[in-house]
């Protein structure tokens, strides 16, 4: 059986996809992982570059196409319906916080004995701007009083999790809310909650899809704090 599943959404990553299967390729000598590669509405190349490059060539990586990008947390959903792994887990395409980072996750959970099935493991980014640091304390104050329970750094990645977390994939929000209802998710039903510090690197390639700076961070965070009500009162996030 495959013990991680690693889904990693791609929207207009032409740029830095050849790079992040050979580094995939290097972790895999390690350990037992599938990687899904989700092609989630890209308007570049990017469709073209799994058909010609990836898609069928590896044994360990899977490719998911949707054609329309309906948000982040819908193309994650769609990773999540081909995984086979006992954990499942992502981490971003665009490398900003390294793929290798990976390697702590799964030690840790090779390393758990006690709760193994009950293992929810997140990142803690280290070497972010002050402007950034400010909206996520905003947004952890704000969720940790509304769900009572300490939450910080709560768009944090890689996340890894036993697969037994999640018990409908539609039911989760199709945006960055995401994080938040993962993270509830594993706190509401009491799975060990394990932080890890990751290091995050400016972006080599390409560009953000949303952070454009200050005004799409306060668009951005007044969304995710609209849905953090949403999520609070077991509404679906569209």
């Amino acid at each position: 059986m495959i013990q991680f599943s690693i889904i990693i959404p791609c929207y207009n990553e032409q740029a830095n996809i050849l790079n992040l299967v050979d580094r995939i390729n290097n972790l895999q000598k390690s350990y037992n992982v599938e990687y899904i590669l989700v092609d989630n509405g890209s308007k570049d190349d990017s469709k073209n570059i799994f058909r010609q490059y990836i898609d069928g060539k590896y044994n360990n990586i899977k490719v998911v196409y949707v054609e329309e990008n309906k948000g982040y947390g819908y193309g994650i959903q769609q990773g999540m319906k081909v995984a086979i792994g006992e954990y499942i887990g992502w981490i971003h395409a665009d490398m900003q916080v390294p793929i290798e980072e990976l390697m702590y996750f799964f030690d840790i959970v090779i390393e758990e004995d006690n709760r193994k099935k009950f293992l929810f493991i997140k990142g803690v980014r280290k070497n972010r701007s002050f402007i950034d640091k400010i909206f996520t304390m905003g947004q952890s104050i704000f969720n940790s009083i509304l769900f009572t329970h300490y939450m910080y750094d709560i768009g944090a990645i890689p996340v890894l999790f036993h697969r037994s977390l999640i018990d409908n994939i539609d039911c989760m929000p199709n945006d960055f809310s995401l994080e938040l209802y993962i993270y509830v998710e594993a706190i509401s039903k009491k799975f060990l909650v394990k932080r890890k510090i990751v290091n995050l690197f400016k972006r080599q390639n390409g560009f953000s899809s949303w952070n454009q700076g200050f005004l799409s961070k306060l668009s951005q965070s007044k969304k995710i704090f609209i849905n953090s009500i949403k999520i609070k009162k077991g509404e679906k996030v569209l």
